[in-house]
């Protein structure tokens, strides 16, 4: 693992990579690949001799170029949905026991949000929670994407996690999902001995845009006179709408994540751009003000488009005097720890046991 803020640019796209894979391409494709053993650093990874991947990584992205499918811009958002699953179904990975229920809970402006518990097996008694929101662009990804990472998190943490199911987008604009996302954090602030958790002891976390909802609801928290919240982790995330800043350009047509997808999945959350520049749309146009007193901070970075305004919201939050701890792993992509593919890379494990301590430092302590 490494901690650096510098990250470099892939001068060509290794081809096609912001595909997310049909299901005959990932049938035709894609065995097993991550165990292959760390060997030397593979040379003009992502198109650029000075960015170095790790071998699990590059091995995922090659894997990925033979099966070529359509760049993720150019799928409708069903069949967008159906490829994540498949490729997240195309590596089967081990999960840690969990005892998981759903609930439909009241709030937010659809009347109603559904929450999956997960606590670590066969823990009983009242535990913290995590409120946990989910990456994907606002349009991918569900309980069955994220669930082998939520499990490590309540293990890790040694707390239940709730995962929001929100409202995917385009059937939902800005800002139903955060307040959809802060109507649940709310209730299990107010009502968690029902599911069997001390509401009082709570943390917020995501990934990419479940970052970007994490953020939205610590300042919604605190705009709206709370919950308290122990804790915020976020994972890559998505912090600003303005497309322009040195990695945005760099990485633009980068591995995994590219610039003309991470403006697709804008076109389908908040295709009024007057609204973008909401600080509950784009957290790093908040104000000090409005970040000051905000619950501490885990923000990890990786080598994407969104590097520099995630490394820019973790200076924001900083110069707030809220407590930051940033991290930025360079010889990864976008997505890692979420990834089924990348699990068994050092860089996501090292990731996910930083999220996990922070976690239960803060609910612990």
């Amino acid at each position: 693992m490494s901690a650096t803020r510098r990250s470099r640019s892939p001068r060509r796209p290794l081809s096609r990579l912001t595909a997310l894979l049909s299901a005959a391409a990932l049938a035709a494709t894609v065995p097993a690949l991550v165990t292959r053993a760390d060997a030397a650093v593979p040379k003009a990874p992502c198109g650029d001799p000075q960015v170095s991947l790790e071998p699990g990584a590059q091995a995922f992205l090659d894997k990925l170029a033979e099966a070529d499918g359509p760049p993720i811009q150019n799928q409708t958002p069903a069949a967008a949905r159906q490829s994540l699953l498949n490729l997240q179904a195309a590596y089967p990975v081990a999960k840690l026991p969990a005892d998981i229920t759903t609930r439909t809970i009241p709030g937010g402006p659809t009347g109603s949000v559904s929450i999956r518990i997960v606590r670590p097996h066969g823990v009983s008694g009242r535990l913290p929670a995590v409120m946990y929101f989910h990456g994907g662009g606002w349009v991918l990804g569900d309980a069955s994407t994220h669930d082998r990472l939520v499990r490590q998190i309540a293990h890790g943490a040694k707390a239940a996690v709730i995962f929001v199911n929100y409202t995917p987008s385009p059937e939902a604009k800005y800002p139903v999902a955060n307040e959809q996302a802060y109507a649940a954090t709310q209730w299990v602030a107010r009502h968690g001995g029902e599911i069997n958790v001390d509401g009082s002891r709570l943390a917020v976390a995501g990934d990419s845009v479940g970052g970007n909802m994490t953020a939205a609801v610590t300042l919604m928290a605190k705009q709206r006179g709370g919950p308290k919240l122990a804790q915020q982790v976020l994972f890559y995330p998505v912090t600003d709408a303005s497309f322009t800043t040195p990695s945005f350009r760099r990485f633009a047509n980068g591995c995994w994540l590219t610039a003309a997808g991470t403006k697709w999945f804008w076109s389908q959350y908040a295709p009024d751009s007057g609204v973008r520049t909401q600080p509950t749309a784009s957290p790093l146009r908040a104000t000090t003000t409005q970040l000051r007193g905000l619950p501490k901070a885990l923000l990890i970075t990786d080598s994407d488009v969104l590097h520099d305004e995630g490394r820019q919201y973790a200076d924001k939050l900083r110069a707030a005097g809220v407590p930051v701890t940033y991290v930025n792993y360079p010889h990864m992509i976008h997505d890692f720890v979420m990834l089924n593919g990348l699990a068994g890379t050092q860089a996501a494990k090292s990731a996910v046991t930083q999220a996990t301590a922070a976690l239960r430092q803060a609910l612990h302590s």
